[in-house]
Parts: C-alpha cells; structure tokens; sequence
C-alpha cells in the first residue's frame, strides 16, 4: 500500500472510464460529519461557513470519508452562492475564493488520505433553494425562468470550473426547469457533470414525472451520470433501473437516511431506512456512483463501500 493517494484530478475523461469500468463509492453526508466533530450548522449557510472559518475542519470531514473507503467525496459548496455570502457581508472575490478552496481542501484530503486506489473530488452545486435555506429545494418552482435559473447559476459554476475538480454535482435538483438551466450553465466549461434529482415516488418534487427528468439528462453530452439524491432509500430502488433505461446512461444515487427534514425546526423525524445491504441492488440495477446523502455517515459508507467492494 502506498503512503499517500494520487488522485486524479481535473481529468474528468478518466472519471468517465472508471464509470464504465465499475462501481466508485460516494460519500455521504459532509454536515452529518462536521455536526458529529462538535460544529455548530444552524445558520443559512450551513457547511459551507466553515469554508471561512474552519477549513480545517472541512479537510477533516474529508478525510474521514476517504479513510472510511469513499473513492469520491462532495465539496462544502452546495450552500456556497455569491448571494448567500453576500448577505454575510463576503464580497465577490473572497466568495470566488472559498468556493475554489472547497475544491483544494478535497484534494489536500486525498493526498492526506493513506490508500493506493484513485480517489476523487466533486465539486458540489447545489439548488437555487438551497441559497435560501428555507427548505424550497425539496419543492422547486420558484417562479423564476430558466433564463433567471441559468444566470444565478453560471457564476458560480464557472468558478467551481475553473478549480478543476473531477466532476461538477448538480444536485438535489427539485424540477425539471431548475435542470434544464443548469445544464445550459455548464455548457463550454470543460467539466463533466452528474444530474441528481431530489424525488418523491417516481416524480420530481415539483411533481414531474421522472421519466421527463431523466430524459433531458441524456440530451446532454456533459452528463457523466444521472440519478437520485437526498430521498428516501425506497425511491431509490425505483430511481436507479428507471434512469439507466431512459438515459442509457451510468447512475448516480445517494439518498439520505429516510428522515424527513422539517425547515421551520431545522431538525430531522422520522425512522432512518438508509441499508447499506441496498448498494449491491442499486449496483446490478445501473448505479455507477453510489453513497449517502444527509444524516448517513462514515459508518454508512464504510459499509457500502464493503457491499460494493468486498
């Protein structure tokens, strides 16, 4: 075994032909670590105001999933916006800052991170309804265009770019429309994408049908994957086989423990129905990337990563 990890960064061909060479575990979530260390998520920018504060913390949380046998981890960026730091009185460079040493503190993880398997990093973007931290990334339908949609994003996806992770995450994506955008905003960046919806059932939930959702993924040549995230494990059983037949394409799923988050008490309810014995079903089903999402921690994935790996 080597002492330290070569990851391989910013190749996001290789990543692709991993993809089709087998399964590659995810992580899962990061808040779930950085709450477990003792850190305080409660304010609307949730992890991704540790990038200011404690980025060492971040590299940390990174680490731990690595070691925990995730070949892929998520940036701290998914609630990282220009208008979101805006209102904490960040301005727009140090905000270009942060959200490019989400990225370096992933790769800094992996080089840390003591294994001889490639490891890589995603470079999360999360919803226009995560930057306003009310819970409306769990319903979509902002009354805003897909034009208005696609300007909000490109900013700040030109700059996760431009630090050159393995792949962009495009997740918990509620809609279609909020999809179509994103997928227009990362148009000549150079970065493959995954496309990872959030659903109820077999809709969006903006209430679409998937089979819709899915198949404005595989219009696009930038998509790497295409799947579920942050739902319930029983809508991922149905996800996974649905998104390989419509896009022909590798999945991605990560759902979160089965919880329900209630935004007015920023708490989650609910019995926890993440298994990590599902891995290997979602394996022979299509999935090509497959982790947790909120509330499954290392624990988790350490399991999953023996249900896909042995």
């Amino acid at each position: 075994m080597n002492d330290v990890a070569t990851p391989l960064g910013g190749d996001g061909d290789d990543l692709a032909a991993a993809l089709t060479r087998g399964t590659l575990v995810l992580d899962g979530g990061l808040s779930n670590q950085l709450e477990a260390a003792g850190h305080d998520l409660s304010d609307a920018l949730w992890s991704a105001r540790l990038l200011a504060e404690r980025p060492d913390a971040v590299r940390a949380a990174h680490r731990v999933y690595y070691e925990a046998g995730a070949d892929i981890v998520t940036t701290a960026s998914y609630q990282a916006t220009f208008e979101g730091f805006a209102r904490n009185g960040v301005d727009v460079v140090s905000t270009a800052e942060l959200l490019r040493l989400g990225v370096t503190l992933a790769r800094e993880a992996a080089a840390a991170t003591r294994t001889d398997r490639p490891l890589w990093v995603a470079a999360s973007a999360g919803p226009y309804g995560a930057m306003l931290a009310d819970g409306s990334e769990y319903r979509g339908r902002y009354g805003l265009s897909v034009a208005e949609l696609e300007r909000f994003h490109r900013p700040r996806l030109e700059v996760l770019s431009d630090a050159a992770p393995d792949v962009l995450a495009l997740e918990t994506v509620p809609d279609i429309d909020e999809a179509r955008a994103l997928l227009r905003a990362v148009r000549g960046l150079g970065v493959p994408v995954w496309l990872s919806y959030t659903v109820a059932g077999t809709r969006t939930r903006a209430g679409q049908p998937l089979t819709e959702a899915f198949a404005l993924a595989a219009e696009s040549d930038e998509v790497v994957a295409v799947g579920v995230n942050c739902c319930d494990p029983r809508d991922a059983d149905t996800a996974v086989p649905l998104a390989a037949h419509i896009t022909g394409r590798p999945v991605v799923v990560y759902p979160n423990s089965g919880e329900t988050w209630d935004a007015t008490t920023r708490s989650w309810r609910g019995p926890d129905r993440f298994a990590p014995r599902r891995a290997d079903g979602w394996r022979e089903a299509g999935a090509r990337i497959v982790g947790g999402c909120c509330r499954v921690g290392p624990a988790a994935i350490a399991a999953v990563a023996r249900e896909i790996h042995g």
